[in-house]
């Protein structure tokens, strides 16, 4: 990765651009539906709701940034989601089912890693035939069902994981504060400084610019995809039991929902869909982006027809505006065709005029 001279304040501070995006539209929302957004409890709802979704995506930053893809994440939140859950309720096996559905989910990301990049087949082609797999085991040991944790909140697991440890405060809205959020700024804080200060992140990036070139500096790049999608798999498992947990019952299509969502919040914080560029700020931002604008629409008025039409909107122009805030010479491209398209214009029309004439 080159270092770029001539570094602008967008590009010294993370993740700078999608901040400022994000700041924006919560001042809209702010103005837009104050009752909504000026009061505390659409927050903690926020820290009860967005883990499993900053889990998917810190893990995915990895994925995307070694210029890989992972499909089969959702599949993962319903095996291991399987796994924990019929442990922990037909067995009551309570930490022992914790762990059991962690390393299920180790074991197909490691599986995923092997099948990319020892045997070579395409991270695409992998993780999408990985994913109707493992999505489909789960359905099969399930029998399709799913499996109410009744009386689940009165558990150490529950109480320690998704707990709400302010439980008996006299303000309301600290009453819902929920402790998941805590472990995930403490996993997202420590895979930030793994990406960026750690040799693992350097080798992803540098496996995002270029296989060939990594193998000639010495990487060990089938080691390095291995532990990525491990990673990766161990991530999808943790928010497999937070939501489960959460929502104190196992659906066998509870990770469905967060494919897209996942890989918009990794491409709208900043992370290169061609690899060799990721940040984790970026993408922490871009899932609260994602679980903003959703509620801020439907809180301003607008029906369902138009949120998801405003939603495309407002991620392509995050995306574009970070494109072109944090790369100078993609900016210097754009005004300089805007330039010639100007130039040509006046040059049509003199012509077009001198025809008239």
């Amino acid at each position: 990765m080159a270092q770029r001279s001539g570094v602008s304040i967008l590009q010294r501070f993370e993740a700078l651009p999608i901040i400022i995006v994000f700041a924006l539209l919560l001042l809209l929302f702010m103005y837009r539906a104050p009752e909504v957004f000026l009061a505390p409890y659409i927050y903690t709802t926020f820290l009860s709701t967005l883990p499993p979704l900053i889990l998917l995506a810190a893990g995915l930053t990895f994925v995307i940034g070694a210029g890989e893809i992972d499909l089969s994440f959702p599949s993962i939140i319903a095996f291991s989601g399987f796994v924990f859950a019929v442990l922990f309720k037909e067995y009551d096996l309570g930490w022992i089912a914790v762990v059991a559905g962690l390393a299920s989910g180790i074991l197909v990301g490691f599986l995923n890693g092997i099948i990319i990049a020892k045997i070579g087949i395409p991270s695409f082609m992998t993780t999408l035939g990985t994913q109707f797999f493992w999505a489909g085991m789960a359905t099969v040991l399930s029998g399709g069902k799913s499996y109410a944790l009744r009386g689940v909140e009165e558990s150490s697991v529950w109480q320690w994981i998704v707990g709400r440890p302010l439980a008996s405060a006299s303000t309301p809205w600290l009453q819902e504060l929920s402790i998941q959020g805590l472990w995930t700024a403490i996993i997202v804080g420590f895979l930030w400084l793994i990406l960026t200060r750690h040799r693992f992140g350097e080798h992803a990036m540098f496996i995002g610019d270029s296989n060939d070139v990594s193998r000639v500096v010495g990487i060990d790049v089938d080691r390095e995809k291995i532990k990525i999608f491990t990673l990766m798999g161990f991530l999808a498992a943790c928010a497999a039991i937070i939501l489960t947990l959460e929502n104190k019952n196992f659906f066998g299509n509870q990770g469905q929902g967060y494919l897209l969502t996942a890989i918009a919040s990794v491409l709208i914080g900043g992370t290169s869909i061609f690899g060799g560029q990721a940040t984790i700020v970026g993408t922490v931002f871009g899932c609260f982006i994602i679980g903003m604008v959703e509620a801020g629409l439907v809180a301003s008025g607008l029906t369902g027809a138009w949120v998801r039409t405003v939603q495309g909107l407002i991620f392509l122009v995050s995306i574009i505006f970070y494109m072109y805030a944090d790369e100078p010479q993609r900016r210097q491209a754009l005004f300089a065709n805007l330039r010639s398209f100007g130039r040509f214009g006046g040059i049509g029309a003199s012509e077009e005029g001198g025809v008239r004439r």
